[in-house]
């Protein structure tokens, strides 16, 4: 019996294989069976030896076939972690990680799913996103401050709604949007402060902060001005002679006047607590950082002064090398730089006072620099602004359009602006000007005409410009709350008090200095 069992199992096997062979039976129940099989052997592997079986597969795979293999496989590696982690507790690092992300990516993000857009307005991303841009950026920092909205910053939200941050940064983009474009059409609102001095009319220096503006005027006063509401709430006496420049931080006000004197003052008592007598003729401009002082004079020489303390003021070196009047100076930790009606820039170290070179080009006297990160731009009264490179003395670019004398000149990263005797301000490209292949028509963005007399000084921000004149007046122009109306302006201003005509005599030998 068992040999006939035996036998007839051989015979079966036979036949089965004979139908299989004939392709009686479908190729793919086989192929099924021999699948299941690998999948049986593959289970019982240890993962080291899975690996390997698959890359010896993969090895042995067309580029097609890698390519379909990649297909399947890169949407089973993707993983949403942004829906997954709340599922278990851990929102706080899905805010975090979207933290990261700029305003277009966070835009983009909401737009994936109701748990993304819930992730990021739950975890207020949107205030996050405005409170690292008034960090990091002063435009930013202004505006906050400006507009107000810096009150429901870095706090525990004050919107109940998080999407009003939301709502909120795009106004923030427009606004400053906007005032660029007011930079550039001229579009201001023009505040004016009436100086109303009693004798001699003209505003030489001054500096501005949020809150106030302190002016050094040439009736031998300084005047402490209330920036909203534009009064006049101290006045500093003592000089007796033309207040000619000034600089003022936390604790003092540093004046150098025509009587020859520097004098220190205190910024909230405004009693005199220093006085220096060192330079024998006038003092036209200083500068102080750092606990050094840096004063120059018609005498020709620059002082170089160590400050520990308001009353504490000693001389450390004396600079020569100027042929006539040393207009104005500039310094940072590395050079000392100053300007001369000789027609030159001389550049001295800061730590050794060591002369380094002078810099030639200007064909008339130098009023005004301004120094910094390696760039020096100067006005002459050969009606030019130049910009030059300080590490090598090379001139990068020569501005030309003031009719007159270019008294003030201040630079940012964006722009220049200056002032000049034929009364006007001249806004120019920064950027459009340090670029041979810029055309000289593109590099003067704007003329601002509003002074009715020479300007003497200025100074701006993202904001706005402050400047001064011999026409006796302040002028604030504000370009972020310009007027909607193209190239218009919106003037506010203090009564006029009827003055005398202004005397020209000092201003005639500020003229001599320069020239």
């Amino acid at each position: 019996v068992n040999k006939r069992l035996k036998k007839g199992k051989k015979m079966e096997e036979r036949d089965r294989k004979s139908v299989v062979d004939s392709g009686i039976v479908d190729r793919a129940t086989t192929i099924e069976e021999q699948r299941r099989l690998c999948l049986d052997y593959y289970d019982g592997w240890r993962e080291a030896d899975q690996t390997e079986f698959v890359e010896l597969l993969l090895a042995k795979m067309s580029h097609y076939q890698h390519g379909r293999i990649n297909a399947f496989l890169v949407p089973m590696m993707k993983r949403d972690f942004v829906g997954a982690l709340p599922q278990k507790g851990l929102d706080h690092i899905a805010e975090h990680i979207l933290s990261y992300l700029d305003a277009y990516s966070l835009c983009q993000c909401e737009l994936v799913c109701h748990e993304w857009y819930r992730v990021i307005q739950d975890g207020f991303l949107w205030k996050k996103l405005i409170e690292q841009k008034v960090r990091t950026d002063g435009v930013w920092k202004g505006l906050a401050e400006r507009r107000g909205w810096v009150r429901n910053l870095f706090r525990s939200a004050n919107f109940r709604d998080p999407a009003a941050y939301r709502t909120l940064y795009p106004r923030i983009i427009g606004d400053i949007a906007s005032m660029e474009e007011n930079w550039k059409g001229g579009r201001h609102q023009l505040t004016r402060i009436q100086c109303r001095s009693e004798t001699s009319k003209g505003v030489y220096c001054l500096q501005y902060d949020d809150d106030k503006i302190i002016s050094g005027l040439r009736d031998n006063t300084i005047k402490v001005w209330n920036k909203a509401s534009l009064e006049c709430k101290k006045i500093l006496k003592g000089h007796t002679g033309s207040v000619l420049c000034l600089q003022y931080n936390e604790r003092m006000i540093v004046s150098g006047s025509s009587d020859s004197t520097v004098r220190v003052w205190d910024i909230e008592s405004g009693d005199m607590v220093n006085k220096i007598i060192h330079h024998c003729e006038a003092v036209l401009h200083l500068r102080f950082q750092n606990g050094m002082m840096v004063t120059c004079s018609k005498d020709r020489t620059i002082a170089v002064w160590d400050m520990r303390s308001p009353a504490d003021i000693t001389l450390r070196r004396v600079l020569v090398g100027h042929r006539a009047a040393v207009n104005v100076v500039d310094f940072d930790d590395k050079y000392v730089v100053s300007a001369s009606g000789d027609r030159t820039i001389k550049v001295w170290r800061t730590e050794s006072c060591e002369f380094v070179r002078t810099l030639h080009g200007h064909r008339r006297g130098i009023a005004c620099l301004q120094y910094r990160d390696n760039l020096v731009v100067s006005g002459s009264s050969d009606n030019t602004i130049r910009l030059w490179d300080i590490s090598c003395g090379a001139c990068l670019r020569t501005l030309e359009g003031h009719e007159e004398l270019v008294r003030c000149i201040r630079f940012d990263s964006k722009r220049i602006v200056s002032g000049a005797y034929d009364g006007t301000i001249k806004v120019w490209d920064l950027k459009a000007a340090l670029d041979p292949r810029s055309p000289s028509s593109s590099l003067c963005v704007r003329t601002l005409v509003e002074h009715s007399g020479r300007v003497f000084r200025l100074q701006f921000d993202d904001f706005q410009i402050v400047s001064s004149s011999h026409d006796d007046t302040i002028l604030i122009w504000d370009f972020l709350n310009a007027p909607d109306t193209d190239g218009g302006q919106m003037e506010q201003t203090r009564p006029v008090v009827k003055s005398a005509d202004i005397d020209t005599d000092d201003v005639a030998d500020d003229q001599s200095m320069i020239d």
